[in-house]
C-alpha cells in the first residue's frame, strides 16, 4: 500500500538532507566530482519529494530541469529558480564516467569553487521544496 502523498515526500525529502549532509563533506574535502553528482541526485530527490506531495504516484526521470518544470507547473514562485537548478543536469554524466569528459576524468577536472557551487544549488532545492512543503 502506498503511502499517503505528504508521507512519501517526507522520506524522499529525508534522504535528499542526509545526502546533503554528505556533498558538503566532500564538497569541503576533496570528493569534488562526487560533490558535484550527489548534488545533482540530492535535487532530483527533493523535486520527486514535491511531486509526490501532490499526489503524484510515479515520478521517472532524472533531469532536475524536467522536475523543476513540473513543480514549476504546481508552485508559480520557483519559476524563476528553475533555470539555476537546471545547471544541476551537466553534472550527471561527466562527473562518474571518463568517456563523459575529452582526454581527462572526473577526479582531476572538478575543483572545490565547482562542488562549492553545486551544492550550493542543490541546498537551495532542498531548502526551497522544504519550505514550500513545511516539512
Amino acid at each position: 500500500m502506498r503511502k499517503p502523498p505528504l508521507e512519501e515526500a517526507k522520506r524522499w525529502l529525508d534522504q535528499a538532507r542526509e545526502d546533503l549532509i554528505w556533498a558538503k563533506k566532500l564538497a569541503n574535502d576533496g570528493g569534488y566530482h562526487i560533490a558535484c553528482f550527489l548534488s545533482q541526485q540530492i535535487a532530483e530527490k527533493a523535486l520527486k519529494a514535491f511531486l509526490y506531495s501532490k499526489g503524484e504516484v510515479q515520478v521517472f526521470g532524472h533531469s532536475v530541469s524536467v522536475l523543476a518544470d513540473r513543480m514549476a507547473q504546481y508552485e508559480k514562485s520557483v519559476k524563476e529558480k528553475v533555470s539555476d537548478w537546471s545547471i544541476l543536469d551537466g553534472f550527471y554524466i561527466p562527473t562518474r564516467y571518463p568517456n563523459g569528459l575529452p582526454d581527462s576524468i572526473p577526479a582531476k577536472v572538478y575543483n572545490k569553487k565547482i562542488a562549492q557551487e553545486a551544492v550550493n544549488l542543490a541546498n537551495d532545492v532542498v531548502l526551497t521544496v522544504s519550505s514550500i512543503l513545511n516539512i
